[in-house]
């Protein structure tokens, strides 16, 4: 099991995820995300002394683990504005994009920053701390009905007005600061034999709505549509249902809503060609020794 920047993250499908970027000579190539270089450092060992490597992460905790590498750029920004960074280095295609989506275990072991229900911590959320709104934020002022749906379309929690309603209440006697206080509101309303998938079902949408997840994958893929030069590859690791179906329709159909299009053939219309039909899922060994990877799945694409 590799193990980078002392175990700030294991990194998940390794091997498949960048072998599925199908490495060429003097090629550009983009990590999204960045996290604990894991990822980042085996690209750069498969590429030559021509090519070169932009990483993209928007938690100045992921900057501790910059590579020393002079065909490595470090870019501190969220990956929704790839185009816009990739035109600032005046580049105007790449070769190939890897996004290992979700959260890193770094993030979740991080006590201080409000990611997991196992520790109690400021209800903050934020992956990048220096801007944005925090997760309680959204319980405190977000009206019960967007409150609900929220937890709805992100957690996909069918009792989703019940535990908004809960929270409103709560929130109407003192502010909902701290992962135990919410705890403490929510934790009756799940039944026990549940609790904990529920309660990481709660946290994800909470998570999803305060860095805006959904909407930057979707900036994000479509920005890399049109940066892939024909040939060059995509290799996306997603974690949820979500995020998933997205990448899923991206790749098929070109669109995040997966609209299908059609010549006067009938021939599907798509700007990828689909290098694996089935999605890769880690081995027993790696879901044995690395926890995060069980629910991973690896889909790539080839540009045409």
């Amino acid at each position: 099991m590799i193990k980078t920047a002392e175990t700030y993250h294991v990194p998940v499908l390794l091997k498949e995820s960048i072998d599925g970027l199908n490495i060429q000579p003097g090629g550009i190539y983009v990590d999204v995300t960045f996290g604990g270089g894991g990822h980042s450092r085996e690209i750069l060992s498969r590429m030559d002394t021509h090519a070169h490597l932009y990483s993209f992460d928007q938690d100045a905790d992921a900057e501790k683990n910059i590579v020393d590498d002079h065909r490595f750029t470090f870019v501190r920004s969220n990956f929704r504005y790839l185009k816009n960074w990739m035109r600032y280095y005046g580049v105007d295609h790449i070769d190939g994009l890897l996004a290992d989506l979700g959260v890193s275990s770094h993030h979740f072991d991080d006590e201080s920053r409000g990611f997991s229900f196992r520790f109690d911590a400021p209800l903050d959320m934020r992956m990048n701390k220096r801007a944005g709104i925090t997760a309680a934020d959204i319980i405190n002022n977000y009206e019960e009905r967007k409150l609900a749906n929220v937890f709805y379309l992100y957690g996909e929690m069918k009792n989703s007005r019940t535990i908004a309603s809960a929270l409103v209440k709560a929130r109407a006697s003192q502010p909902i600061m701290t992962t135990q206080d919410f705890l403490t509101i929510i934790e009756p309303l799940f039944k026990r034999e549940r609790e904990k998938k529920e309660m990481a079902r709660l946290f994800q949408a909470l998570r999803i709505e305060v860095n805006h997840e959904m909407t930057a994958l979707k900036e994000m893929l479509l920005a890399a549509t049109d940066l892939i030069r024909p040939g060059g590859r995509l290799s996306v690791i997603t974690y949820h249902s979500l995020e998933d179906r997205i990448v899923k329709n991206v790749m098929r159909a070109g669109n995040a809503e997966g609209k299908i299009s059609q010549d006067f053939f009938g021939k599907i219309e798509t700007p990828f060609l689909l290098v694996n039909n089935k999605v890769i899922t880690p081995s027993k060994e790696e879901q044995e020794t690395n926890p995060r990877s069980r629910s991973a799945k690896l889909r790539i694409a080839e540009k045409k």
